[in-house]
C-alpha cells in the first residue's frame, strides 16, 4: 500500500495533521514512538495546567478571607492531584485516538526512520515494517536540553535532577526545589511548587525572567513571586549540581543553595537525530528542519510542522502549521503568519502577550505608541482580584494606526489574548476597534479602555 501521507510524530502538529488529512479523504499513516498527543498532552501543556489549576484552588481557599469567605483546615493532597492529572491525560489521549480511528488514520506505535526516496514518494521504517508514502510530514517535536553543567547528568541518573517530564510525576512535594532557568516552564513549575509548600529558588542567567515577555510585565510577575516567597538569583550561572544542592556564580563569587530536587529548564531542542533526514537531503537550519511559509522543506513532498522546525515552539503554533501543511498538500494555498502568535504563562497571576513588545518594536524601527493601563480599569477584575497589580499594555503602529501588540498580567489573561491576536492578525485599525462592543463586565474591557486612552493621546 502507498499512503497519500505519512506523518512521523504524534504530538499536536502530527495528530492534527492526520485529522485534517483523514477528513479530506487522504490515506494517512501516523508513526509515533511514545504517546499519541506528544509532549504537550502527556508531559507538558495539559498535565502542567492540571496541576496549576489545583494549586490556584488551594491558593484561593487559603486566602479566601479576603473575599469574605472563611475556610478552615485547608489541606493539599499532591497524590490525588497527580492521579487526577493522569485521568485528564487518559481522557484526552483516548479522545484523539478515537477521532483518528473514526477518520481511518492508521497508527503505528514505533520509532520512524526515513529510508530514502522512491519514484513516487518516500520509504519509512517503523516497528520492523517498511511503509511507503507519496508525501511526508515531519512532526517529531523537541526534547528538553540537558546542559553540560558538572553534576547534572549524574543527578539526573540518580533522580534528584529532573526535567519538565519527570517533575510532573513526582510522588511527593519536595521541601526545597531549585529551578535552573527562569523561562515559561521554569516559572510555571516554580509557581506550582511554591503554592503547595516547597521552598523554591530560581536561578537565571539573564537579568530578567520570562524571556521575551514585555519587560514591564515580567518585572511585575517577578515582584508577585517574590512576595509569595520565591527566591530569585538573576544574572547568575549554575556551575555545579550536587546531591545536596546547587552552586551558582554571580558577580565573580560562588554561592550554594540547598535543594532536595533540581529542575533543569533551560530550553528545548528539535528532535532531528536518527530520523534519516540526511538520506533525502532535508536541509537543517540551526538544528531545526528548515521550512518556508507554506511548511515545505527543500525536498518536494516533505513538510515539517511543530517544534521540529524551530519557528515557534508552542502547541497552538504547531496546530496552525499542521493545517498550513495539509492545505498546501491538498492544493489549497495557505501560509503561516507568525506576527500574531499569542503566548501565555499559566501562573498565578497569568501572563499573556501577542505581537510586538516595546523592545522588539524598537529593534525593528517601528514608529509606535504604547500605553499601560492598570487592570483595575476593568470592574470585573476589581471585583474578583483583591489587591491585584495587573496591567494591560497596548502598542499601535503610528504610521498605519494598527494594533501591533497587546500584553497583560492578571488572571483570565489566557482567555482574553486570542481576541487581541485576531485584531493584530487581521490588521484592524484603531478606529475600527473603537467601534467593537465588548461584553460588560469583563476583564477584556481593559483592552478597549487602553485603545481609547491611546487614541486620546494620539489625537
Amino acid at each position: 500500500m502507498i499512503y497519500d501521507l505519512i506523518v512521523i510524530g504524534g504530538g499536536p502538529a502530527g495528530y492534527l495533521a492526520c485529522e485534517r488529512a483523514g477528513a479530506a479523504g487522504l490515506k494517512t499513516l501516523l508513526i509515533e514512538e511514545r504517546f499519541i498527543g506528544g509532549v504537550c498532552l502527556n508531559e507538558g501543556c495539559i498535565p502542567s495546567k492540571t496541576l496549576l489549576h489545583s494549586a490556584k484552588i488551594y491558593d484561593y481557599a487559603r486566602f479566601s478571607d479576603k473575599y469574605g469567605v472563611t475556610a478552615d483546615k485547608v489541606t493539599y493532597d499532591h497524590t490525588k492531584v497527580i492521579k487526577r492529572k493522569n485521568k485528564v491525560v487518559k481522557i484526552l489521549v483516548g479522545g484523539i485516538n478515537a477521532k483518528l480511528k473514526a477518520l481511518k488514520v492508521d497508527v503505528v506505535q514505533a520509532a520512524g526512520k526515513i529510508l530514502g526516496s522512491t519514484g513516487d514518494g518516500f520509504e519509512v521504517a517503523a516497528g520492523g515494517e517498511t511503509y511507503r508514502g507519496k508525501n511526508l510530514l515531519i512532526a517529531t517535536g523537541s526534547s528538553a536540553i540537558m546542559p553540560p553543567i558538572p553534576g547534572a547528568e549524574v543527578g539526573y541518573q540518580a533522580g534528584y535532577v529532573v526535567t519538565s517530564r519527570e517533575i510532573l510525576d513526582l510522588e511527593a512535594v519536595p521541601q526545597s526545589l531549585v529551578v535552573v532557568g527562569g523561562g515559561v516552564i521554569g516559572l510555571e513549575m516554580a509557581s506550582y511548587f511554591n503554592s503547595v509548600g516547597s521552598q523554591v529558588t530560581v536561578i537565571e542567567m539573564l537579568d530578567h525572567i520570562a524571556g521575551d515577555t514585555d519587560r514591564e510585565i515580567s518585572t511585575i510577575l517577578l515582584k508577585n513571586y517574590q512576595k509569595r516567597g520565591i527566591t530569585f538569583h538573576l544574572s547568575s550561572k549554575v556551575v555545579e549540581i550536587t546531591a545536596d544542592g546547587v552552586v551558582y556564580e554571580k558577580d565573580g563569587s560562588q554561592e550554594f543553595v540547598p535543594a532536595e530536587k533540581v529542575l533543569i529548564s533551560v530550553g528545548r531542542r528539535p528532535n532531528v537525530t536518527g530520523l534519516g533526514l540526511e538520506k533525502i537531503n532535508v536541509e537543517l537550519e540551526r538544528g531545526a528542519v528548515k521550512v518556508n511559509e507554506y511548511g515545505q522543506t527543500n525536498v518536494p513532498g516533505i513538510y515539517a510542522a511543530g517544534d521540529v522546525n524551530g519557528r515557534s515552539m508552542l502547541a497552538h503554533t504547531a496546530y496552525r502549521e499542521a493545517e498550513v501543511c495539509i492545505n498546501n498538500l491538498l492544493g489549497k494555498q495557505d501560509r503561516m503568519r507568525y506576527h500574531a502568535v499569542p503566548a501565555v504563562i499559566y501562573t498565578n497571576p497569568e501572563v499573556a502577550g501577542v505581537g510586538e513588545t516595546e523592545a522588539s518594536a524598537k529593534a525593528k524601527g517601528i514608529d509606535f505608541e504604547s500605553i499601560s493601563l492598570s487592570m483595575r480599569y476593568s470592574g470585573r477584575y476589581v471585583a474578583e482580584t483583591e489587591g491585584g497589580d495587573g496591567i494591560c499594555k497596548v502598542l499601535i503602529d503610528k504610521s498605519s494606526s494598527r494594533l501591533i501588540g497587546v500584553h497583560m498580567i492578571g488572571n483570565t489573561a489566557s482567555e482574553i489574548i486570542w481576541g487581541a491576536a485576531a485584531l493584530i492578525d487581521l490588521e484592524v485599525k484603531l478606529e475600527e476597534i473603537k467601534q467593537l462592543i465588548f461584553p460588560h463586565p469583563t476583564a477584556a474591557e481593559v483592552i478597549r479602555e487602553a485603545i481609547f486612552a491611546l487614541d486620546n493621546r494620539l489625537s
